[in-house]
């Protein structure tokens, strides 16, 4: 069915009673509450693995679960619904933000690792209980879909958590070393930067800057897509004094131009401190014959080398094999020249 005979397919009942089942108007933001941050782990502790997006149901992939958890010395406990089932990859929202909701409540669990992202994230914000959340501060990680649930908590829960490797990440040496030195360690955590590594004369992991400077903010941001998807909603993106970091994979660059102008007319680059264009794997021109003659390189361009803010691209951080932990909600200075993100502070206790 097309959009439009969709929506008029729909009365007015219908569609209030739909926003009042997706809406929860008790929801109380939290944005001038104290930061809290979570104990780091250490060896011993037991971290519950679960999947808010898209389920998992492979046995090769809970064992690519265990390998990570085991090379950490953690305890893996596993979320029930990897295992419940005829092995569809959607589980109700309720079942899944039960979940989450009871892992953050249970005092013997530490962390909360994400196996995955995947799809359906979104659907579990307006079920999740930010109170108790705020109440049982722990480490949660994840990226990609998962980017929904750290905005949601960055706003409503004040909990310091972790864009990091989802659980079924290559978790190369580079990827294992930032993800331990973010989570597992509470000592300032210095500077966050891709690996310098050569391939004959060039770069192998190049920034580019967009705009020249440095500036500081706290970090905020994530998957481009779904932070596109939560605009207008009790659930969108504050960029107020931030440094925003955006990532994507696979999207072509009008798609690309698209999201980041619903951003731009939002005001949200203008309120920004600095911005970051995360390495986007796959965004080519792939149609043809293509509506689109400009590349991604000239979308970023168009969008971020005329404000006043610095800017780069080309950190190596979600969609890629070679993965830095970026935590939310702690202030960070970039330097747009450097390709850098310098952190004086500790993101866990």
């Amino acid at each position: 069915m097309e959009r439009r005979e969709f929506v008029k397919s729909i009365s007015s009942i219908g569609v209030f009673a739909l926003a009042q089942n997706y809406y929860n108007s008790d929801i109380q933001s939290v944005s001038d509450s104290t930061l809290i941050k979570p104990k780091c782990l250490k060896g011993g502790d037991k971290v519950a693995i679960v999947a808010p997006a898209t389920n998992v149901c492979d046995s090769d992939d809970i064992r690519k679960a265990k390998e990570v958890c085991n090379h950490y010395k953690l305890q893996s406990v596993f979320s029930y619904l990897l295992f419940d089932g005829s092995g569809y990859r959607t589980k109700s929202r309720k079942e899944r933000a039960n979940e989450l909701n009871k892992f953050f409540e249970d005092k013997n669990i530490n962390g909360i690792f994400c196996i995955r992202g995947g799809y359906g994230s979104p659907e579990i914000l307006d079920l999740l209980d930010y109170e108790l959340i705020r109440n049982n501060p722990k480490v949660f990680t994840g990226y990609s879909d998962i980017t929904a649930i750290h905005i949601a908590i960055q706003k409503y829960s004040r909990l310091v958590t972790f864009h990091s490797p989802v659980l079924l990440s290559s978790f190369t040496d580079f990827t294992a070393s930032s993800f331990e030195k973010l989570i597992f360690n509470n000592e300032p955590i210095g500077v966050l930067q891709n690996p310098a590594q050569k391939s004959g004369i060039r770069e192998q992991f190049p920034i580019r800057t967009i705009k020249s400077g440095t500036a500081k903010g706290k970090l905020t941001g994530g998957n481009l897509s779904i932070i596109s998807s939560l605009m207008g909603t009790q659930f969108e993106i504050d960029t107020k004094d931030k440094i925003l970091f955006l990532e994507d994979v696979a999207e072509e660059p009008f798609r690309i131009d698209r999201m980041l102008n619903q951003l731009r007319l939002a005001g949200k680059f203008e309120q920004a401190k600095g911005i970051i264009f995360g390495f986007c794997s796959d965004c080519t021109i792939k149609t043809s014959p293509s509506t689109w003659d400009l590349q991604l390189g000239e979308v970023l361009d168009k969008y971020f080398s005329s404000l006043p803010i610095p800017s780069f691209y080309g950190l190596m951080f979600g969609h890629t094999n070679e993965q830095i932990t970026i935590p939310y909600s702690i202030d960070a200075t970039i330097d747009a020249n450097a390709g850098t993100l310098s952190i004086s502070d500790s993101a866990t206790i």
